[in-house]
């Protein structure tokens, strides 16, 4: 189409085993691919028996991070997630399970609600095998949160330096507990400010995934797109480096004498004349305070897409911090001293670890079969929810570029193109319950973002409330969504009014319940979720977020829906055309 821009891509649904594939087969001498899912790059040469191993993972589309980081003296492993989204438990695991030699895992990866959620996930998952996982967020964002909550920053381009030093202090042997402590150092150490000059263009839509009128900046934009602190005119490259500088100098209160590690990072269309420029302002003031440059880093190392734009990151450095970035190690992103030769020779791969079987236990002969909706109504409900997210996907990319990274559609999508495979490969007459079991297993491992786990946990919740079932009868169905909203509120920790799905979720749940018991039937009981879905959804609109990626925006949020409360409402009233339409047919 005509207002698509074109990209180097095959088919969009395997974007990221294409670019994995194109990974290994860059770089054979230093990666492999392990594990079940085929998302796990590991080390030829990185983990060993008694070595904590270093696990750094996120999205896609911000290469080289992350798993142009993975190789001797740096990263064992990285588990690529879909784009600008968290890889998903089942994926981390993999990473995990290759990464293990026995002194225990550190997880590293910037601090976004969807990869907190799934790497959570995945260390009590490997927990129950014996693995002991940890996880470290970086918070190296000085826009994303004032310094008195800097727990709630974002992990950006600072990532290259916190994972430079866990990678080092692993590799020269040190405990689980030391290096976490090292990695904490690292983190304290790093600020960071970036600035848009355009958008990045999903490779899925085409589009941009966000509005930024040529001429104007965002200060302080996120690595997925999210808005910064202000948009303003733009300026020079000497006014741009002292707007990213000056915070980051006040935070670190550098003093004469002191010593830093630079980087300046291309987002994925700045030119290396442009970083140049930069730098040299940052030389500058450096200079003029006597801050010693211990080495400097310009280039793309952590980008988003093909964004136009640059960040700024300084680590003040001490001794340990110092000798930790001079530690050699030899990745495809990054090369640091001279590392030792080691013949190239076949990893031999993790052994597979069997998962446990996490469907509901049930006994089929005490189902109770009263109820106008069995099994096949119910999957045939499911697959028209997932057309109508289809249909809308665009959309709800749309309204996630506006407050978030403008991801949403294409991950939702994504997750219900596996939901109908799953559900193509399932007994049409499988209790609902199951059927439940089977949706969470799958958007959770098809997804991963923060999407993966809330719906996962809706859908388990859900089936678990209708486990006596057969059928579903008006009352039931009303539990059914209830588990929904439950699953939802518990794993995401939120609470109505806090700008998330939710806002769409709960008021649904209630309307089903209130209709059910005045003995409304089921399509009229989804007809009232459907309607209050949707003023739900409407509603976000007028409320600031307390949670995720937007929480960071403030008033900024105002007047924009929330793009999850959205597809919720989409979904739900997909379900009630689809059973009124049921309805109508039968009685005629």
């Amino acid at each position: 189409m005509p207002d698509r821009h074109r990209k180097l891509i095959n088919d969009p649904d395997k974007l990221i085993s294409d670019l994995v594939e194109g990974m290994v087969s860059a770089h054979p001498g230093l990666l492999c691919v392990e594990g079940t899912t085929g998302r796990a790059i590991v080390a030829r040469n990185g983990p060993r028996p008694g070595k904590v191993g270093i696990v750094v993972g996120g999205g896609s589309g911000h290469e080289p991070a992350f798993a142009g980081y993975v190789g001797k003296g740096l990263a064992d492993a990285a588990p690529l997630g879909n784009i600008f989204a968290s890889p998903s438990p089942t994926q981390i695991m993999d990473a995990g399970f290759a990464a293990d030699r026995g002194a225990g895992v550190l997880f590293l990866y910037g601090n976004y609600t969807g990869d907190v959620m799934n790497f959570d996930m995945a260390a009590e998952a490997l927990a129950e095998h014996g693995v002991t996982a940890r996880s470290f967020v970086v918070t190296d964002d000085i826009a994303s949160a004032p310094v008195n909550n800097s727990e709630e920053r974002r992990g950006i381009a600072g990532d290259f330096f916190v994972f430079k030093v866990a990678g080092a202090a692993a590799d020269q042997g040190l405990s689980l507990d030391e290096v976490e402590a090292a990695t904490a150092r690292a983190n304290a150490a790093t600020r960071t400010m970036g600035v848009a000059l355009s958008a990045c263009i999903l490779p899925q839509t085409g589009r941009p995934n966000f509005d930024l009128p040529v001429g104007q900046m965002e200060i302080g934009m996120g690595i997925h797109g999210e808005p910064g602190i202000e948009r303003v005119a733009a300026e020079s490259a000497d006014a741009v480096a002292d707007r990213l500088l000056i915070p980051i100098l006040n935070e670190l209160s550098l003093a004469t004498g002191d010593r830093v590690a630079v980087l300046v990072n291309g987002l994925g269309s700045t030119s290396l004349l442009e970083l140049y420029l930069l730098h040299r302002r940052v030389a500058t003031q450096l200079a003029d305070r006597k801050v010693d440059i211990h080495h400097s880093w310009v280039g793309e190392y952590c980008t988003s897409l093909d964004m136009e734009g640059a960040s700024i990151s300084l680590m003040r450095l001490d001794e340990d911090l110092q000798d930790w970035l001079d530690h050699p190690c030899e990745t495809p992103a990054l090369k640091v001293g001279q590392s030792q030769v080691v013949a190239q020779t076949p990893r031999t791969p993790t052994p597979a670890r069997a998962r446990c079987d996490s469907e509901t236990a049930i006994n089929r002969d005490t189902l109770k079969t009263d109820g106008e909706m069995g099994p096949r109504e119910f999957m045939g409900m499911m697959r028209s929810g997932a057309v109508a997210i289809f249909a809308a996907r665009d959309q709800l990319c749309v309204l996630d570029g506006a407050i978030g990274d403008g991801d949403h559609g294409i991950t939702m999508e994504i997750g219900w193109k596996a939901v109908l495979d799953a559900l193509d490969a399932t007994d049409p007459d499988l209790p609902i319950s199951e059927t439940c079991d089977r949706i969470a297993e799958t958007f959770l491992s098809a997804v991963g973002a923060s999407a993966g786990p809330l719906y996962a946990s809706a859908f388990k919740t859900a089936g678990q409330a209708i486990s006596d079932r057969w059928n579903l009868d008006a009352i039931s169905l009303a539990w059914w969504f209830d588990g929904l909203a439950q699953g939802i509120a518990t794993r995401g920790h939120t609470n109505l009014g806090e700008k998330t799905m939710l806002d769409a979720w709960r008021p649904a749940a209630d309307a089903a319940l209130k209709h059910a018991k005045k003995g409304s039937s089921v399509a009229a009981c989804l007809s009232a979720a459907s309607k209050a879905a949707r003023d739900g959804s409407k509603a976000t609109a007028q409320m600031r977020s307390a949670k995720g990626r937007s929480k960071k925006l403030g008033a900024r949020v105002l007047g924009h829906i929330d793009p999850g409360a959205a597809s919720a409402a989409i979904l739900i009233a997909a379900w009630a055309k689809h059973c009124t339409t049921l309805h109508t047919f039968a009685k005629n």
